[in-house]
């Protein structure tokens, strides 16, 4: 009986992330930009301009993705490589002021989205949500 509970835990976990990347996938469309363009762009939106081998490592993808990802951002002009000033041999990724105004635009969509979802909890239950994911996040 508890690896049915358990399983079908899993399984309405799994159903709900599901939406949620669907949501976000939509959320996207207007930017044209994919799920790990923008993950990669969060991620220099917070840490400011880093290393490729950085980036690969706060995405955990290959280095060889990460290029991909950061030249379709530089491509639309979202991002930009810059000189390493304490490394010559190095290259910086950093976000450009577009690219800033690019992911604000998506954060607002996909908290939008976010909140229609959750919406449909009560508050209460919201909280004990975030509570239980803050948990299992750890």
């Amino acid at each position: 009986m508890i690896d049915d509970a358990a399983e079908s835990l899993s399984e309405a976990f799994w159903s709900v992330a599901r939406q949620l990347r669907h949501f976000t996938k939509e959320a996207l469309e207007p930017w044209d930009i994919t799920p790990g363009q923008f993950r990669a762009l969060g991620v220099l939106v917070r840490h400011g301009a880093i290393r490729l081998s950085a980036l690969s490592e706060h995405l955990r993808i290959a280095p060889r993705s990460t290029t991909e990802v950061v030249d379709g951002l530089e491509q639309r002009g979202l991002v930009e490589r810059q000189p390493d000033p304490s490394d010559r041999r190095a290259t910086l990724v950093a976000v450009t002021d577009s690219g800033r105004e690019v992911a604000a635009a998506i954060m607002r969509a996909r908290r939008a989205e976010g909140d229609r979802m959750f919406g449909a909890l009560s508050p209460v239950d919201q909280a004990e949500l975030a509570r239980i994911l803050s948990l299992l996040r750890t």
